[in-house]
C-alpha cells in the first residue's frame, strides 16, 4: 500500500532538500579556499577537486552536477602546484570533502586515488619519499608528522639506533608509505610518532589508531579523526604484518630533540615486538601465516627511455612568445603550411595548455607533453627575467 499523495510529495522534497543541503556546504567552503591563494596552489585542494571531478558523476543527481561544474571552473583557477600539503591546523578542501562523504559513503573510496607512487623491490626504502636514512639495521623508525624541521635536527645528529626519520603528513597515502616502508624493513621494531599532528589530517593520531585497532571491511582505520583515513595501497595482510611487527610510541607534540635522542636509545635495546595487535580489525582477517611483503603485488617501475624523433603533430605548430613586459604570453598556432590558425593569450601557462588542450588543438601527445614544457618555461622567463628561446621539438 502507498503512502497518500501529500506524504509522497513531502518526502521528494524533503530527500531534494537534504540532497541540497549536502551539497551547498560543500560548495561555500571550497568557495572559501579557492579565494585563498595558499589554498589554490596547494595539493591538497588540486587533489580534492581532481578526486570530485571522478566521483561525482556516479551520484547521478542535479545537484551533483552543479557542484561537478563548479568543480570545473575551480580547476582552471588553480596555480601551479608549490606544495603537497601545507599542514593547515584547518584543511579547507579536507573539510568540505569530509562533509560530503558522511553523506554519500558510497563515493569515499572513489575519491581518493590509488597508487599514487611506486614501490621497488630493489632497494629499500622500497617506495621513495622526504626521509632520511641513516642505518639500514638499526630497529628505531620515527615519524616527525608535520615537523619538517625536526626531521633535519635529528637527521643531523644521527643517534645511534636511528633507522630512518621523515614526515608523514597525510592520513592515507602517507600511511600506506609508512607501512610498505616498514614491513619491507625487519630491521625495524619501533616506530616513534613525533612533532606537531598535522590538524586536518591527524596522521599521527590516525597510526596510533590503525595500530590498536586496525581498518574495517571497506580498508578504513578504525578510530581515526582523520578527515579519510582510507588505505588504498596496502593489502591487508600488510597492515596485519605492520601492527605484529612495530610498537608504535606515542612521542605526538614532542619536538624535544634531547628527549627523543634519549628515547630512541632506550627502545634501541629493547627486543622486538614478536606478540601483538595481531587481528587487522576487519572481518576478513584471520591468523594464516602472513605473506612477504614483497611478493604482494606493485605497480610496475618503469625505466625512462631516451625519445626518438619527434613526428609531425597534424593539428599544427606553436610559437611562444612571452612579453616580460605585459606579463602575458601570446601562443600562436600554425598549420603545417605556415599558415597562422588562431593566437591564444594568457597570464599563466596552466591556462593557456588547458585552452589547447580542451579545444584539441594537439593530437600527439608527445607533442603536448614538448607543448606543456615550453609553456612553462616561458612563464618562468617572465617571472624570472631570462630570455626565452623555444626548444627545438
Amino acid at each position: 500500500m502507498f503512502p497518500p499523495i501529500w506524504l509522497q510529495f513531502y518526502i521528494i522534497i524533503g530527500h531534494n532538500n537534504l540532497m541540497a543541503s549536502s551539497f551547498k556546504p560543500v560548495s561555500l567552503e571550497l568557495q572559501r579556499g579557492m579565494r585563498l591563494a595558499r589554498c589554490r596552489k596547494c595539493g591538497c585542494m588540486g587533489d580534492s577537486l581532481e578526486n570530485l571531478r571522478a566521483a561525482l558523476p556516479s551520484l547521478r543527481s542535479k545537484e551533483a552536477g552543479a557542484l561537478l561544474k563548479e568543480v570545473n571552473g575551480w580547476l582552471k583557477k588553480l596555480a601551479p602546484r608549490a606544495y603537497s600539503c601545507l599542514g593547515c591546523k584547518y584543511c579547507i578542501p579536507a573539510e568540505a570533502m569530509a562533509v560530503l562523504t558522511s553523506k554519500y559513503t558510497s563515493i569515499a573510496a572513489a575519491t581518493l586515488t590509488s597508487c599514487e607512487f611506486e614501490a621497488t623491490e630493489s632497494s629499500w626504502p622500497m617506495v621513495t619519499g622526504e626521509y632520511t636514512v641513516l642505518n639500514k639495521s638499526a630497529p628505531i623508525a620515527v615519524s616527525t608528522l608535520a615537523s619538517v624541521k625536526l626531521e633535519e635536527r635529528l637527521a643531523r645528529l644521527r643517534p645511534p639506533g636511528l633507522c630512518i626519520v621523515g614526515k608523514t603528513e597525510t592520513e592515507n597515502i602517507g600511511i600506506d608509505k609508512v607501512i610498505k616502508n616498514i614491513i619491507a624493513n625487519p630491521a625495524i621494531a619501533h616506530l616513534i610518532l613525533a612533532g606537531k599532528d598535522t590538524e586536518g589530517h591527524q596522521s599521527g593520531q590516525t597510526l596510533l589508531a590503525l595500530w590498536e585497532n586496525g581498518v574495517n571491511k571497506n580498508m578504513r582505520v578504525i578510530g581515526s579523526k582523520g578527515r579519510r583515513p582510507i588505505l588504498k595501497n596496502v593489502s591487508l595482510s600488510e597492515i596485519k604484518k605492520f601492527r605484529k611487527q612495530v610498537r608504535v610510541v606515542d612521542q605526538i607534540n614532542n619536538e624535544n630533540v634531547k628527549l627523543l635522542v634519549k628515547r630512541i636509545g632506550e627502545l634501541s635495546g629493547k627486543p622486538a615486538l614478536v606478540q601483538g595487535h595481531a587481528s587487522c580489525g576487519c572481518q576478513e582477517c584471520h591468523d594464516e601465516p602472513v605473506k612477504n611483503p614483497r611478493s604482494s603485488k606493485t605497480p610496475p617501475r618503469i625505466m625512462a627511455k631516451k625519445p626518438g624523433a619527434i613526428k609531425l603533430d597534424k593539428a599544427g605548430y606553436f610559437v611562444i612568445i612571452p612579453s616580460k613586459k605585459n606579463k602575458v604570453i601570446t601562443v600562436e598556432h600554425y598549420s603545417y603550411d605556415n599558415k597562422l590558425l588562431r593566437t591564444i593569450e594568457g597570464k599563466n601557462s596552466r591556462n593557456i595548455y588547458h585552452t589547447i588542450i580542451s579545444n584539441k588543438w594537439v593530437k600527439d601527445l608527445g607533442h603536448a607533453a614538448y607543448l606543456g614544457k615550453e609553456l612553462a618555461r616561458a612563464e618562468l622567463s617572465i617571472k624570472k627575467g631570462f630570455k626565452f628561446v623555444q626548444d627545438g621539438a
